[in-house]
């Protein structure tokens, strides 16, 4: 998440990309992965770094920003 700012730092112009990048930067405590669990034809998966569509995640990537 730190590399991503300091590449952003100083630049005139922002894409929305530019914020979607820092989602899969941020880790999932590994106690709470269980909790990200979905099941599809190949197994059941769970996420290792914090996904889009969590409830807090907006506001977790906000927090990083500041």
């Amino acid at each position: 998440m730190d590399q991503m700012l300091e590449r952003l730092a100083g630049q005139a112009y922002y894409c929305f990309l530019d914020g979607y990048s820092g989602y899969n930067q941020i880790t999932v405590d590994p106690a709470d992965q269980e909790k990200t669990t979905f099941t599809c034809p190949f197994g059941i998966f769970a996420y290792r770094r914090m996904p889009f569509g969590l409830c807090n995640a907006p506001a977790t990537f906000q927090r990083c920003m500041l």
